[in-house]
Formats: structure tokens, sequence, C-alpha cells
């Protein structure tokens, strides 16, 4: 049983992530007696449907907003959301080969999260640097808060908040030029239900996406 909540870093306005921040809030998680323990890693894809003939418009039912991802916690599974259409899928990690010899849709770009994790009693906690695969510039900072006990969203909620509120308020004392935001996803709308899983987690990576990808273009 276990259940995550995935926040990103806010810049505050005329400001930008940078290393230095990411080192200080490691920092913030060791100074408050965190245990910690290996690497964690999350890949985060897009794909992109294979037009053989270019002239043609692409067929109704072929989405141009095909999200991967890929999680160290499920090295077998790939999951797959269409944010327009509120779908989430989880596949073998082997769909990979078949959408290749099939030519139905090709990896356009991908972003890595990546960093260490921590142990706090019954939370662990992983802070990450996101990068483009592409570059090696930072492209924002992640802190994933994972809750072991309970896999309810709703009974976990109380505790989560809680245990944020203090969290907010040991990274508040370095005086860092912004915030971490969480924002919960109407996971109904995805047809999931009250019990955490995977797909839970690939539509929380795919929303943090998306703000990351709004704050590089302000």
């Amino acid at each position: 049983m276990t259940i995550k909540w995935l926040l990103h870093w806010q810049p505050n306005a005329g400001t930008t992530v940078n290393t230095q921040i990411h080192t200080e809030i490691t920092q913030c998680v060791e100074s408050i007696n965190g245990v910690k323990g290996g690497r964690w890693k999350a890949t985060f894809s897009y794909y992109r449907p294979i037009q053989r003939d270019q002239t043609m418009a692409l067929p109704f039912e072929c989405s141009r907003d095909l999200m991967g991802i890929s999680l160290q916690e499920q090295p077998n599974k790939l999951y797959f959301v269409i944010r327009s259409q509120r779908i989430v899928l989880e596949a073998d990690s082997m769909i990979q080969m078949i959408m290749d010899k099939l030519q139905s849709y090709r990896a356009r770009g991908s972003v890595t999260f990546e960093g260490y994790q921590y142990q706090f009693g019954d939370f662990q906690l992983r802070v990450g640097k996101v990068i483009p695969n592409s570059q090696d510039n930072l492209r924002g900072i992640v802190l994933e808060v994972e809750y072991l006990p309970i896999s309810s969203l709703d009974k976990s909620r109380q505790i989560m908040e809680e245990f944020l509120d203090v969290w907010q308020e040991t990274v508040s004392k370095r005086s860092l030029p912004g915030h971490f935001m969480h924002i919960d996803p109407n996971f109904v709308e995805y047809g999931l239900s009250d019990h955490y899983t995977s797909q839970h987690t690939a539509i929380q990576y795919v929303v943090v996406m998306g703000q990351l990808l709004v704050a590089a273009k302000n």
C-alpha cells in the first residue's frame, strides 16, 4: 500500500530554477534527518504518430498528444496518457518495440526526472532534477512525497497535508526565490478510483510536465 503526491518548484516572478536551489532543497531534506537511500529515476516521453503520407490528415482516432511515463518501481511497465481525452493506460514495456515495428508512434523527445530518495519513518521523499535528454540545462525541480501505510486518496489527505505544512515551513527558512506547488488532478475524470495505483502517478507526472512547459514559455 502506498500513495504519492508530486510537487514541482514554482520560481518567483523574474527568477528561474538553478542547481543552487536544488542543492539547498536537498540540504533541507537532510536537515530534518532524512535517511539517504539510493538514486531514483522516471522518464517522460512525447510520442508523435508516424505519417507515411505527409499530404494526408491523421486518422480521427490517432492522437497527437500521446505521452509515456516509465517509473523505476515498475520497470516492466510503460504508462500512456492522452490528456485531451482523459485516458491513462498501463502496458507492458514491450509495447515500445511493437510500436516501432508497426510504425505507429515514435518518441520525439524525452525528459528525465532523477535524484536521491530519503526515508522519514513512514514517508519517502524523492528530490529530483528535471532534465531534457537532448540538453544539459535544468528544466525544473520536483519533490515526490510517498506515504507507505495507506493507499486511499481520501484517508491519506489530512496526513499528507500536515506533512507538507512541516516541509514547506522548513524550506521557507532558506528564503529561496520560490515554493513547491502541488496540483491535485481530478483522477475520476480518468476513470480511476480512490485506491492509489501507478496510473495515478503517471497522471501527476503529465500534469507537472504541463506546468513546467508553461513556465518555460513565460
